[in-house]
Parts: structure tokens; sequence; C-alpha cells
């Protein structure tokens, strides 16, 4: 069976929502042979991340920034889990496991600086982009919703194919 971790941060009933749908996507009944793991971000370990064979991430755009409980699971599993680092210190694009993810952000007025600096991480621990991001300004609609609801199951759908094409 193929896991999909999901690692998010929602601390308000906005993000909240946004969280729901995508669960409920990764968990649409068509979807077989998926087990779909669900970590808050200050609790999600590296374990959890070598464990996984995609990623689903969410979080909420503060200040310009991911949510501080996604950077510390980023600090905190990132070696770990295949992050590379130039001779400077920085992150630097890895070869990694080319695992998939996708990325779910909801900010109040810009969401441009949490994206960016979740997909600079990313990209030094080699994983790929595989969804659209699903940016969500302001309140959450019916039209939001749905589009955490076919992240979710895409990426779990995903999941669920590469399981199929390895056996």
């Amino acid at each position: 069976m193929s896991t999909l971790l999901v690692v998010h941060h929602s601390p308000t009933p906005t993000t909240t929502a946004l969280t729901e749908a995508v669960l409920a996507g990764a968990h649409d009944d068509a979807i077989t042979g998926v087990d779909v793991v669900v970590r808050e971000a200050l609790v999600a370990t590296a374990a959890d991340v070598l464990a996984a064979d995609g990623y689903l991430l969410g979080t909420s755009a503060n200040f310009g920034y991911m949510s501080g409980a996604l950077k510390h699971f980023f600090d905190t599993i990132f070696l770990q889990a295949g992050g590379a680092l130039s001779d400077d210190g920085s992150a630097r694009e890895s070869s990694g496991s080319r695992k998939p993810y996708g990325l779910w952000v909801h900010g109040r007025y810009d969401t441009t600086g949490a994206v960016r600096s979740v997909q600079s991480i990313v990209q030094a621990l080699g994983w790929r982009q595989s969804a659209p991001v699903l940016e969500v300004l302001g309140d959450v609609d019916d039209q939001a919703r749905n589009a955490a609801y076919e992240l979710g199951g895409t990426l779990a759908a995903l999941i669920e194919n590469l399981e199929g094409d390895a056996s």
C-alpha cells in the first residue's frame, strides 16, 4: 500500500476548512490502496517523510512566509530526508527522491512569499511538484473547497497509480 503524508499547519477556521477539503479528496471512495497519514507540522518527523510515497503540504501565509510551524517541520527533517546544502550552507537543488508533492496556502492578502519559500525547500529535498499550487485569499468559498478536494484527490490518485506501476 502506498502512503500519502499530509503535513499541515491549520491555525484558523479558513485554513482548517481547506485542510478538511484536501483530506476529503485524498479519502475519495474511488481511491483505494493509499494510506493517508495526517500530521500537524509541529509533530511530523523525518521517519514520516521517509515512509511516504508522496506529500501534501498546507500552510497559512504569515508575514510573507510559510507558517513557523511548517518551517519548523522542514528544519527538523531536512537533512534526514535527503535535503542538499551547498558549501556555503544554503539549500541547493537535490536529485533526491523525486517524490510527488502538492501544496495549499491560505492568506488574507498575499501568498506569494509563502509559496516561494516552500517551493525552494522542497526543490532542495528533490521532491517534484505534481499539481498546481492552491493559493486561496480571504474567505474559503465552495470554489476553494472544491479545488482543495481536487488537490487531495489528485495526489492520492497519483500515489495510487505509482503503486500500480511498481507492481
